[in-house]
């Protein structure tokens, strides 16, 4: 086969990220190349008329590139990155357990990424959440039963592809039960076959039967498959994907850039090699990459052909997947069954999964996806504290909670209402004492995992025992918490302030 082909197998098969609200020259090369996909993020996002342009624009150098973006709703967004998510979190969507709901979530988003020119979405997350101090995963899966997981997979894909957008359910074979965070570190989930089986695969195998186009791996160790490779990079754990749950779309890795992958000295060029290997076609490089990385792992991958580590028909068969995906995306569009009609200028338009007028943005959103430990009274003019702590890498700095960017909700529904943060102890004592005979709403993400929230809350109820603590994480139930949001994002926070508004009823 001519070096030619052989080059353009290998660009198919690279999504990487870039810097920037435009499209660079360099990427647009890469593209006129054949150049697989690109990933967007939330660097590359600052209005719907920006990245309407920009995605035009990637598909104007390449019409069969697909462009990809993580916009799960709730803690992770890209679109809506600077105002918060308007939708709610997977795990408030498990909690509320109404897959109509879920459906019509997954719609919504597939809605705006279709307005916005986004093809491929990386999620839903199929993740079982089965250890509630998961530093990566918890409110972004839809909870800790693999069998509700799993219906609300399948509900989310169906909405999404529903609307035009392609799904990839994450992370393959199932990150739910880590401690560590695999952008940091490997992480190893110590199941047996047995359990995986009946456990983590549970909502992959649900999503393939709802017709999912993708499928992301994720960088987690399985000894009981594989003892020593990843299983981005485990041909045995991706076999499962295959074999045993019958998945033929494409296989998208986990971002390689992250520790899990390319960490021990390995590196992304040799990382992408492996992964290909194994059996992923579509390889998620990173955040931030360049013309001169991804020549350095095209020329990687192509010694690796030469010197038979990688096959050459598995390259061309990654390539081809890929390829299939992009025309998966166009059918999906203009498949008879779909949601989608046309209006008389042409312009694709989702229709509602339910037949009824064209739903556009989020359903109604109420608070009945919280957990609240008793009736909650109506608040007059209260202080929000949120106590800080390290965002999760996959949501990246956004806002979140109930901060002073609420600032008109707070003052339509809260008058009188002020924010304030602390990052220590001694900037919490100093808020205890400003907000003394006013009711005090303390906000944190993970209350029970992360040590400074916990002497934080300690030090809350012992000075303020009428305090109501609102979790904005992933809840360990009942712990000293009054409200569990399940998820930091606008959606969320803009329903505790009606609850705090209103009361319970």
């Amino acid at each position: 086969m001519d070096d030619e082909t052989l080059r353009r197998a290998v660009n198919a098969t690279l999504m990487p990220g870039f810097e920037g609200p435009d499209l660079p020259g360099w990427l647009a090369a890469e593209l006129a190349e054949g150049l697989g996909s690109v990933c967007l993020f939330s660097t590359n996002i600052v209005d719907a008329g920006q990245v309407r342009a920009l995605t035009d624009a990637i598909h104007a150098a390449n019409p069969a590139a697909l462009v990809a973006t993580d916009e799960e709703g709730g803690d992770v967004t890209r679109l809506h990155h600077a105002a918060g998510s308007p939708y709610p979190s997977m795990a408030s969507l498990g909690h509320l357990d109404d897959e109509d709901m879920t459906e019509r979530v997954g719609f919504g988003i597939g809605a705006e990424l279709l307005a916005a020119g986004i093809d491929l979405n990386l999620a839903p997350d199929a993740d079982v959440n089965s250890n509630p101090r998961n530093p990566v995963i918890g409110v972004r899966s839809f909870g800790a039963d693999a069998g509700l997981v799993g219906r609300h997979v399948a509900a989310y894909t169906r909405g999404l592809q529903a609307a035009g957008t392609a799904a990839c359910a994450k992370h393959f074979p199932g990150h739910g039960d880590t401690a560590t965070d695999s952008h940091l570190a490997l992480p190893t989930i110590t199941v047996d076959a047995a359990t995986l089986a009946a456990r983590e695969l549970v909502p992959f195998r649900a999503a393939v039967e709802a017709g999912t186009l993708a499928v992301m791996t994720s960088h987690i160790l399985v000894p009981s498959i594989d003892p020593d490779l990843p299983a981005t990079l485990s041909a045995p754990v991706l076999a499962l994907l295959r074999e045993d749950l019958g998945f033929t779309g494409a296989i998208v890795s986990d971002a390689l850039d992250m520790a899990g992958a390319s960490g021990g000295g390995r590196g992304i060029p040799e990382a992408a090699v492996l992964a290909l290997a194994a059996g992923c076609d579509l390889l998620c490089i990173g955040t931030d990459n360049t013309a001169e990385q991804l020549a350095e792992i095209r020329a990687h991958v192509l010694a690796a052909v030469a010197e038979g580590r990688l096959p050459q028909t598995r390259l061309l068969d990654a390539a081809e997947r890929v390829a299939a995906l992009s025309a998966a995306v166009a059918a999906l569009r203009d498949a008879p069954g779909s949601f989608l009609t046309r209006s008389s200028s042409g312009t694709v338009k989702p229709q509602d999964p339910r037949g009824e007028a064209r739903h556009e943005g989020p359903p109604p959103l109420s608070a009945s996806g919280f957990w609240l430990r008793g009736p909650v009274a109506p608040l007059t003019a209260p202080v929000f504290l949120r106590l800080a702590s390290t965002a999760n890498i996959a949501a990246g700095d956004t806002v979140w909670g109930v901060a002073e960017h609420l600032a008109d909700e707070l003052a339509d529904r809260l008058p009188g209402s002020t924010c304030a943060d602390a990052a220590d102890l001694a900037g919490l004592a100093s808020v205890l004492d400003a907000s003394a005979g006013r009711p005090l709403v303390v906000q944190g993400r993970d209350l029970a995992r992360v040590p400074f929230l916990v002497d934080a809350t300690a030090m809350v109820l012992q000075r303020r025992p009428d305090a109501l603590v609102v979790e904005l994480g992933w809840p360990e139930l009942p712990g000293a918490i009054d409200i569990a949001t399940y998820g930091s994002g606008r959606g969320a926070a803009t329903c505790l302030i009606r609850l705090l508004a209103e009361g319970s009823r």
